[in-house]
């Protein structure tokens, strides 16, 4: 005799599966807009080192430009990037607030800003990103 399934048991399945999904899918869209606020942040964060750290090595005052489209730093005086990024426009996270500039002397201080906050959303996920003139950078909820 072969073994199978009847086709009750079968539309039975498939009808808990849907009400399951039905229930899982809405719930879907908060922890991914979690997860890209926090991948935003620490983009900006990455990129706050990477200027500091290319001021360091190569001697040079760098500026380091956030806004929702492009992270860019550059030689202060030059127009030319010296390295880019997509901003958090490409995640679909909003920067609140305007853009910011952060410029680095060569031993790898902020110049001209004391504290800075950058603040991150998308849908309720929010993250900020706290940087002081010493160059600490802390990502908060």
């Amino acid at each position: 005799m072969r073994q199978a399934f009847t086709l009750p048991e079968l539309l039975l399945v498939l009808a808990l599966g849907g009400i399951l999904l039905g229930v899982a899918i809405p719930r879907l869209p908060a922890p991914l807009d979690r997860i890209e606020v926090a991948a935003a942040a620490n983009h900006i964060a990455a990129a706050h080192q990477r200027a500091r750290l290319m001021a360091v090595t190569q001697s040079i005052v760098t500026v380091l430009s956030v806004d929702s489209q492009a992270l860019t730093i550059r030689k202060r005086g030059l127009i030319a990037p010296l390295w880019s990024e997509a901003g958090p426009t490409a995640q679909r996270v909003s920067l609140v607030g305007p853009a910011r500039q952060f410029t680095f002397s060569p031993q790898g201080f902020s110049m001209g800003l004391s504290n800075a906050t950058i603040r991150l959303t998308r849908g309720n996920a929010t993250r900020t990103v706290i940087i002081s003139r010493l160059g600490r950078v802390r990502v908060t909820r």
